[in-house]
């Protein structure tokens, strides 16, 4: 990309913490006491730490405007091919000069609700550490970076080896690590780098003893840092209770390759609305982790207050609200999903959507098809499919016809994707053979995942939006 979408000081990131009055014991009297390397100083990077910024190879990121452009990019049109990114930007493309199907991001949208979370955070008091496996995108995660997130989040080691690649220096793994040949990788670029701080989770006894035995034989100089990982009844991962919980941080303090810097958990996985029900799931679930940070108190290295995380992009606010109070804790949100929003499940969920703030974020994410086919009245064919666009939260939306009409608020719909085809409905002549039509799409996450390279719009309101940068992504 050829510009910044957050431009802010860096202030961000919840620093008003660190003059936070600490003091309160575990929540029943209890406390878990400290092994080999609880209560111990801390030697290399701490995630926790807010000594030096997150860090993000700006050269490297840079360097993607050198990429040459070919066929690999099905974005890229052959005007495109042989040129550098750079070059290819400086020519003024337009979005006319890109054929369909296509996704898009709207580069005033992303700059939007870059800055207004990170806005939200700082009021709220919470640390961000964005879930960068939505986008996979060193791009983005840099203008995260610049508005003051704390580090980035990834979901598994592929993705931060790429983020390694690009100079990430402080990365959360929202995931047990128990692969000996990640872990011989881990220990090595923690023994290499000093400011590198990582920190990932860990849920069962069983999986600290694997982790310990993988890092001993590795030959591990520095201890890795855990959060232990709290989970809920029908959830996913996480151990089962704060007393089970409690016997995987006991193990974690007698392991001399880790470090118990933590707990964390994700709440998104015991609601998928915002009905009473759900939200009062989450609520019991956050204070069930306040909870186990009570417990473990006082079993944590000096110097660096311990973590705590939760929070995707579904409940952000319910985590600040039960957790951003509790003595002596960093707490880190993980959302991802803010930066580019959507058109469906985040659009009707989100906090900013349900009163949590006065500004809301907005969808800068827009797919593009044309009408290739109409064998029936009021039946067309779109040339995108689900190999272009996302459909496991819900099917894309058509907005507009491409200098014609407007389709939100008519009859017109998405009933159906095939591989490469989308069937409209009731369009009828709005939206005749060879038209374009923009989509609205649901679920970031499954957005990203089909492009290695993604058009930047000035707007994607515009009469004729112009092409101000693409951004690589890397899955």
């Amino acid at each position: 990309m050829q510009r910044t979408f957050a431009d802010g000081d860096g202030s961000m990131g919840g620093g008003s913490m660190d003059d936070r009055a600490t003091g309160g014991g575990p929540a029943d009297g209890r406390s878990v006491g400290g092994g080999p390397t609880g209560g111990g100083p801390v030697d290399g990077a701490a995630f926790a730490s807010r000594t030096a910024g997150p860090g993000i190879a700006e050269g490297a990121v840079a360097a993607l405007a050198e990429e040459t452009l070919d066929w690999r990019f099905k974005a890229a049109p052959p005007e495109s091919w042989g040129r550098t990114v750079r070059d290819w930007l400086a020519a003024g493309p337009t979005l006319a000069s890109l054929g369909t199907p296509l996704l898009t991001l709207d580069a005033t949208a992303l700059d939007h609700n870059v800055r207004t979370m990170a806005e939200w955070c700082a009021e709220a008091g919470v640390a961000l550490a964005p879930h960068g496996k939505t986008t996979m995108a060193p791009d983005l995660w840099r203008a995260q970076l610049a508005a003051g997130s704390h580090g980035i989040t990834l979901a598994n080691l592929p993705q931060v080896r790429v983020a390694r690649a690009f100079g990430v220096q402080r990365i959360l793994l929202a995931n047990s690590l128990l692969d000996p040949a990640g872990l011989a990788w881990l220990a090595a670029e923690l023994a290499a780098d000093p400011g590198f701080a990582f920190l990932g989770w860990i849920d069962s006894v069983e999986g600290v003893r694997l982790m310990d035995r993988a890092l001993r034989a590795a030959g591990a100089e520095r201890p890795v840092e855990v959060l232990v990982e709290l989970g809920g009844p029908g959830g996913r991962t996480g151990a089962r209770g704060v007393d089970a919980a409690v016997e995987v941080a006991a193990a974690v303090l007698r392991a001399p390759t880790l470090r118990l810097a933590g707990v964390g958990g994700y709440e998104g996985a015991l609601a998928h609305d915002a009905g009473t029900e759900g939200l009062a799931a989450v609520r019991g679930y956050l204070r069930t982790l306040g909870e186990l940070h009570g417990r473990l108190a006082g079993a944590y290295p000096d110097g660096v207050p311990p973590v705590v995380s939760a929070g995707g992009s579904a409940y952000f606010d319910l985590v600040a609200e039960e957790l951003a109070a509790l003595p002596e804790a960093l707490v880190v949100l993980r959302s991802g999903a803010y930066i580019a929003h959507d058109d469906g499940f985040y659009r009707g969920i989100s906090p900013l959507a349900r009163g949590a703030g006065e500004t809301p974020f907005r969808s800068a994410l827009h797919g593009w098809a044309r009408v290739v086919s109409r064998p029936e009245p009021q039946l067309a064919l779109l040339d995108a499919g689900k190999r272009d666009l996302p459909f496991d939260e819900g099917l894309p939306e058509p907005q507009l016809v491409r200098g014609g009409a407007v389709l939100t608020g008519t009859a017109a719909r998405i009933t159906a994707l095939n591989d490469q085809h989308a069937f409209l409905r009731d369009a009828g002549d709005l939206a005749p053979i060879g038209a374009v039509l923009r989509l609205g799409v649901s679920h970031p996450c499954t957005a990203f995942d089909k492009w290695t390279a993604i058009p930047v719009l000035d707007s994607a309101d515009a009469a004729e939006p112009k092409v101000t940068g693409l951004v690589r992504t890397f899955f």
